[in-house]
Parts: C-alpha cells; sequence; structure tokens
C-alpha cells in the first residue's frame, strides 16, 4: 500500500511540473523518498525510467497542441515544455513520435502516452503489473458513444521484437497505430490503453463498420516497418466489442481488456 501512495504522489507532482525543469532526484525529494528507490519502483511496475517517462508525456501534450493548436510556432511550444532551442525540442520530439514536429501538423491525433495512474485498490498486482493509465478525460465520450463499437488491437509477438532492441518496439507501437489512425473514420478516435494495446472508439453503432475497420487492419498483417537495416513484420491481434453497461471509467478499462484477451483466445 506504501507503495501504491508513493506512485500516487509521483504521478501527481510529476503532471503538476511538466513544464518546469525537473530530475528524478527533485520528484524524489519532493516526494521524501531516495532516487534510486524511486527509480526501481517506476521501472518495476511501469517498465520504463521516470525521465522517460516526463519526456513522453512532454511530447505528448506537445503533439496535441501542434495538431490542435496550428496558429502557434513550434518554437513556442518547444519553450512551454522546457526546450530552450527548435532544434532540442526537434530531437526529443522525433526520439518519440518517429517524425519532425513540423510533419506531425497534418497527423490525426492520438493519446499514444496518457498519464499513467495506480490501482487504487490494495493489493491488486495484476492491474499494477498493467500499463495503467487515465482515461479520464475520454470518459465522457464513452457516455455518448454508449452503442457505438470499438475495435481492439495488439502485437503479436511483441517480445520478440523489443528483444531486437526497445527502439524497434516503439517503432512497431507507432507503426500500429499509424495502421489503425489510417484505418478509422473522420469522427473516430484512437488511443492506448496498454503497452502495445490500443483502440479505436468509432462513432457508430453498425457493426459491419467495425468489423470493416478491423478487416483493414489485418490486410496489413505482414507488412514491415524498418528499424536500421531491418525489415520486421508486424501482426495484429484485431478484434471488435460493443460494452454495455458501463458505468465507470475503470469499467471502461477493465471491459476493453477483457475483450482484447478474449479475442485472442
Amino acid at each position: 500500500m506504501q507503495h501504491i501512495e508513493l506512485l500516487v504522489t509521483v504521478l501527481e507532482y510529476i503532471e503538476m511540473h511538466l513544464c518546469d525543469d525537473i530530475k528524478t532526484d527533485t520528484i524524489a525529494s519532493a516526494c521524501f523518498c531516495s532516487k534510486s528507490a524511486l527509480e526501481k519502483l517506476f521501472r518495476s511496475v511501469y517498465h520504463i525510467s521516470v525521465h522517460g517517462y516526463i519526456v513522453r508525456r512532454r511530447m505528448m501534450l506537445a503533439a496535441k497542441k501542434l495538431s490542435m493548436q496550428p496558429q502557434r510556432s513550434i518554437l513556442d511550444i518547444a519553450i512551454e515544455y522546457g526546450y530552450s532551442t527548435h532544434e532540442s525540442f526537434a530531437r526529443a520530439f522525433e526520439q518519440v513520435w518517429n517524425c519532425k514536429p513540423s510533419a506531425f501538423r497534418n497527423t490525426k491525433f492520438t493519446e499514444l502516452f496518457p498519464r499513467f495512474i495506480v490501482p487504487p485498490t490494495k493489493g491488486d498486482y495484476y492491474m499494477m503489473k498493467r500499463y495503467h493509465i487515465d482515461l479520464g478525460e475520454l470518459y465522457d465520450l464513452f457516455q455518448e458513444r454508449t452503442d457505438c463499437f470499438f475495435v481492439l488491437c495488439d502485437i503479436k509477438d511483441m517480445i520478440t521484437i523489443n528483444d531486437i532492441a526497445r527502439k524497434a518496439g516503439d517503432l512497431a507501437i507507432l507503426e500500429q497505430m499509424r495502421r489503425m489512425t489510417e484505418a478509422s473514420g473522420k469522427e473516430d478516435l484512437v488511443f492506448r490503453i496498454g503497452g502495445d494495446e490500443f483502440c479505436i472508439l468509432t462513432d457508430s453503432s453498425d457493426p459491419a463498420y467495425a468489423e470493416q475497420i478491423a478487416a483493414s487492419i489485418r490486410n496489413k498483417n505482414g507488412d514491415t516497418f524498418s528499424y536500421e537495416k531491418q525489415e520486421i513484420p508486424l501482426n495484429l491481434h484485431v478484434t471488435t466489442v460493443r460494452l454495455k453497461d458501463c458505468n465507470r471509467c475503470e469499467e471502461v478499462f477493465s471491459g476493453l481488456h477483457n475483450a482484447i484477451r478474449e479475442g485472442k483466445a
């Protein structure tokens, strides 16, 4: 329980100071723990460093503003998130999104790196070990589209891809997101619910529409993406579902994960 409370405090602190010059030792001091203990706990639960999470959160929020606020300059957005030059921001952005900030202006935005959260109940070790994220910003949309279908995807043999290199795994996730975004309609929303688990919330209650999107994604199975000098095939599990009687965000989250597991089975 003590570890859960620490993670809650750390994640809240990070969100409050994303635009500040924060470092892991600063966070540890503010949350009354050692830097080494914080890093160990964070990697154990989320499989990423504290710094890596901060960079991804900053780049996710910066990407949202690039997409939704085209009138703002890239340098203005860079400065907002703590980067003093266009070049330093562009390097960090390209590491996360695999494209330059200017190229992202025309990209349909998706929640690639939503905020992490921790399970609210004691002893929920399974959920702690998952890539648990905050879908709260999307919950109002879930309620508006209670009869609409989800299209769910995760990567087959992700462990094998990560064994090549962590960067290869990151590129696989970006390729997965790209395929789903291309297959989705104008009013559909692509978002992430886990490490390599993504959803499309459609704007349709027609099962044929959801299956059409799913088929379009499946047709890309076997196509490759490039990592250094390798061409790596990417295959996705794809399933569709319509959730019923999900009155809380946690129920939506659990329902989506259950549907992915059942689809794989």
